[in-house]
């Protein structure tokens, strides 16, 4: 796969943050989720969603630049990560957004967060198959949690996700993907649960 690239970074700081991506203990937040989220952010602005293109990509090169298995805090250091890279109104902006993806509670009013959260949670209208791949990929991040832990605390977040009204904050992210990852939440559910 290509990397995905940002004329908004220098390439030092890019290849910073793929260094990031692609570190070893990542089986899901890798950089193939990064090019997933971007490539969501392009069929939310082909569909017309209102975003500031520049500041909401590069929330997504940062939003899981940090990553430790089961850390609270990835999100928070990722921002402070931007926050230190890029500096000024922009790491502000940037740093603000990526600690939205914290729980995905977008601000009402805010189109960046809503674009930024809509396409981080696109994966989960994948076609099935890639859904399941997808599982997998989260299940190999927490290979060393036991299954009679993991099982519970995935389903539990599962039918967190699954209780909000709409898991997509954008028209655009509800008309595309809103169906398609309900179904997919619900099939993993009830594998779980099983």
């Amino acid at each position: 796969m290509t990397a995905p690239s940002t004329a908004l970074l220098a390439a030092a700081q890019r290849d910073d943050l793929l260094s990031r991506w692609n570190e070893p203990h990542r089986r899901y937040h890798t950089v193939d989720h990064l090019a997933g989220v971007l490539r969501g952010l392009d069929d939310l602005a082909a569909a017309g969603a209102p975003f500031d293109r520049d500041a909401v990509e590069l929330a997504a090169w940062f939003h899981d630049a940090v990553y430790v298995i089961g850390a609270p805090d990835n999100e928070e250091q990722s921002a402070v990560l931007a926050e230190q890279m890029l500096g000024g109104e922009l790491g502000t902006e940037v740093a603000r957004l990526v600690r939205v993806t914290a729980d995905h509670d977008v601000p009402a009013g805010d189109p960046d967060a809503a674009a930024l959260c809509d396409a981080d949670l696109a994966v989960l209208a994948s076609p099935p198959d890639r859904y399941r791949a997808y599982a997998a990929a989260v299940r190999a991040e927490y290979s060393t949690v036991p299954d009679d832990l993991f099982r519970p605390g995935r389903a539990q977040v599962l039918r967190g996700l699954l209780e909000h009204a709409f898991l997509f904050h954008t028209a655009a992210g509800r008309a595309r993907w809103e169906e398609a990852a309900r179904a997919n939440l619900v099939a993993e559910l009830n594998e779980l649960e099983a």
